[in-house]
């Protein structure tokens, strides 16, 4: 595996979907760095990634409310254990599960093992809620993948709060996850 700057060379091959995310950064301006690399199955190819990318990857789980009303992209470390009861309590949603594979592609144009903080540039109805672990908001940098699980950028965090969301239309909400 290689770090690179910015989009590749060459985008024959790659899907739509990467595409369009790495057109989005550019047009905002948004600085990034991106590794290639096979699927990652085990938590040592995760922390190979990582190592490669000077960035621990973000923990992203697309979940929904009982009733499948009301969905959420949760990103936190990826080391952090995650508890639905901690979560629950504090965005005032009970009995969160994980969402459907249709509604993550529906909402946000990503396949189950690839889902990312990328893919709200595709919610223009804004029907999924972005949350945020605040430890993960403590990094300078968020590691994430661009909307497909063959590769993964590494973006300012700064850049994503402040210029990848806004043009998003999402907010974040923030808490506190312990993990216990």
């Amino acid at each position: 595996m290689e770090l690179f700057n910015g989009r590749p060379g060459d985008c024959s091959g790659r899907e739509e979907r990467e595409i369009s995310v790495y057109d989005c950064l550019d047009s905002l301006g948004i600085e990034y760095d991106r590794v290639d690399h096979e699927v990652a199955k085990t938590m040592e190819d995760c922390k190979a990634i990582d190592d490669v990318l000077g960035a621990v990857m973000c923990k992203n789980l697309f979940l929904c409310n009982r009733q499948k009303t009301k969905f959420y992209l949760l990103i936190m470390p990826a080391e952090k254990p995650f508890k639905t009861k901690e979560l629950s309590a504090q965005i005032n949603s009970a009995r969160l599960s994980f969402a459907s594979a249709d509604k993550m592609l529906e909402y946000l144009d990503i396949n189950p093992g690839a889902v990312s903080v990328m893919g709200l540039k595709n919610d223009t109805g804004n029907n999924v809620t972005l949350i945020a672990d605040e430890d993960l908001l403590k990094d300078e940098y968020i590691g994430c993948h661009p909307c497909v699980n063959t590769s993964s950028l590494k973006i300012k965090t700064a850049d994503l709060i402040n210029v990848f969301l806004p043009y998003t239309k999402h907010d974040m909400a923030v808490v506190k996850l312990v993990g216990e």
